[in-house]
């Protein structure tokens, strides 16, 4: 673990010598902060962990004390099971000019061979350089090992390629796992099959499925609370508003939702709202689901493989 967290401290933080470094843990992650803590230490740097109670939902702020420290830190990296990524502490943390890593639900073999062990350096040029092959792109395929067949136009919207892992310059942000780029699909224009097999809405013991028109959701079956959700949305929350895919060849499919979406070989999307990344989609859900072992063909052309890039 502690050589998976100096390699993000090296590439992802571009950590440098005497740095203020700030690691928020709680009661569950303590285990994983003391890895960062003594990989911050060989570094060349004095850190300070603090441990705080579970917070009971994602977005909690955390203690004001805590909050106060953040603001003084140089680079700071939330370890917690629930996120504080969207949480007035962190962003007032960034204003200040620390750097933020935020790594929600982290586990300890996500730290020690899955998706938190790449190279974010590497991550970064992949993302950029298949972000080049897809620009201005006009219509998309994804198909799958589970019997996707799903095909959509983003004509006109732009790729959304900031998900790369680097957090080296002064008042940046990343969350981690990195590695996806992704879109927000015109509106309307899904047609097909959707069949997730590893998580939608929560994580599948078998795969769902949703027959998509006219970029709806008619049917769903197999995935009750995601139906649920989709329906407290009308219409808006059953319409597709997002995809991506992932780049990172070192987080696994069978991991936490948070690293799966960024697989190599996996593909991510969303039903409900799509606003915040270049859509126009206004809904008070949003829903994801993830689907394994993809082929995306772009314009035609075949980009991923079975869960392999072409090319």
């Amino acid at each position: 673990m502690e050589d998976g967290a100096r390699l993000i401290l090296r590439t992802s933080a571009g950590l440098r010598e005497k740095e203020k470094v700030l690691i928020l843990v709680d009661r569950d992650t303590r285990t994983l902060g003391e890895a960062f803590l003594a990989a911050a230490r060989s570094l060349g740097t004095d850190p300070v962990m603090l441990e705080i109670l579970p917070r009971e939902a994602d977005g909690a702020e955390p203690p004001e004390l805590v909050a106060t420290a953040m603001e003084s830190a140089d680079l700071i990296l939330l370890a917690t099971r629930k996120s504080l990524t969207h949480t007035h502490a962190r962003r007032q943390a960034n204003r200040a000019g620390a750097r933020v890593i935020s790594i929600p639900g982290i586990t300890e073999d996500m730290l020690a061979s899955g998706g938190l062990s790449a190279d974010w350096g590497e991550i970064h040029e992949l993302v950029r350089r298949v972000a080049r092959r897809v620009r201005n792109a006009s219509q998309l395929r994804l198909s799958s090992a589970s019997g996707t067949d799903l095909s959509f136009s983003v004509e006109g919207r732009d790729w959304i390629a900031e998900d790369t892992g680097l957090c080296s310059r002064r008042g940046a942000f990343t969350t981690l796992p990195a590695g996806e780029l992704f879109i927000a699909p015109v509106e309307g224009t899904a047609e097909g099959r959707l069949v997730a097999d590893v998580y939608f809405d929560e994580p599948l013991l078998a795969p769902a499925t949703a027959a998509l028109r006219e970029g709806h959701a008619t049917r769903i079956l197999g995935a009750a609370k995601a139906v649920h959700t989709m329906n407290l949305g009308g219409r808006e929350g059953r319409t597709l508003g997002r995809f991506g895919f992932g780049l990172n060849a070192k987080a696994r499919a069978s991991g936490p939702h948070e690293e799966a979406e960024k697989a190599m070989g996996c593909a991510a999307l969303g039903f409900g709202d799509n606003t915040t990344f270049g859509g126009r989609l206004a809904s008070s859900v949003r829903v994801e689901c993830i689907v394994s072992e993809v082929t995306v063909e772009v314009d035609g052309k075949t980009l991923i493989e079975k869960g392999h890039l072409a090319g």
